[in-house]
């Protein structure tokens, strides 16, 4: 008999809002050409309501039972990811005492020369780029400097491999952004470009937002993840907190 490769529960969070968040739907609302940040995106910190959010969902998650919360804890390196790990770890939503663990793998897709600009600098500035992001598709377009969604699941299979080798049995929340949790989708059930584009388009990943797969010994010949919620939004609206949301408005939004 074959042993369990998969944690019993993974959940996928997205963080809590972020000054860049702010900052881009400010951009788009004066139709600007750039988002106003300064300094790198790994940096960008949450916004205060982004601090509320992700301490929100860890008092929500304090109140599960113990094997309804996480007791392992992985994290983008990227500011805003570990800040709302650690606000979530402080509010109790860990069943656990394991530190927070930064993977580099887990971060932010890279943008590139597109960094920062809205659809309109795009077009201004770059406009082959923006010619062959039509062309090529956004999951398939890598700008220079940048990746394309192929190059983020490339580096996110190595990381589910990490998963099952040190984490089989346990319960694991990663803490993330969210192309890196759409292309969690695609690499976990198996799905296709149009498939995962068509949940892109459907509807935005929520901040502070719990998508949710369990183990079923019946999925595949050994056991699989399957997913049980996604996007859900729960947590915040149990504490009456605003549901935010940052949309790609085409190609560089900081999410």
């Amino acid at each position: 008999m074959m042993s369990q490769r998969w944690p019993e529960r993974l959940w996928l969070v997205r963080h809590g809002q972020s000054a860049g968040n702010v900052a881009r739907d400010a951009a788009l609302r004066d139709e600007l050409h750039r988002i106003t940040l300064d300094g790198r995106d790994v940096d960008v910190p949450l916004s205060p309501l982004g601090l509320r959010q992700a301490d929100a969902l860890g008092a929500w998650f304090a109140r599960q039972p113990e094997a309804d919360r996480p007791d392992v804890l992985l994290s983008s390196p990227y500011k805003r990811t570990l800040q709302t790990a650690a606000l979530f770890r402080d509010a109790g939503g860990t069943a656990g005492d394991d530190p927070i663990c930064p993977d580099e793998r887990l971060r932010e897709k890279e943008f590139g020369i597109l960094d920062g600009l809205t659809s309109t600098g795009i077009a201004q500035t770059y406009p082959e780029q923006a010619e062959f992001r039509r062309l090529l598709g956004k999951f398939y377009h890598r700008p220079p400097g940048g990746e394309s969604w192929c190059d983020v699941i490339l580096r996110l299979r190595s990381v589910l491999d990490t998963v099952s080798l040190h984490y089989a049995e346990r319960r694991v929340m990663i803490i993330c952004h969210q192309v890196v949790i759409l292309c969690l989708r695609y690499i976990l059930e198996k799905l296709d470009e149009e498939a995962i584009l068509r949940i892109d388009r459907t509807a935005n990943v929520g901040n502070c937002s719990v998508t949710e797969y369990r183990f079923d010994p019946a999925a595949g010949r050994s056991g699989g993840l399957v997913l049980a919620r996604y996007n859900d939004m729960l947590p915040l609206a149990d504490a009456q907190m605003p549901r935010t949301e940052a949309p790609d408005p085409v190609v560089a939004a900081r999410g």
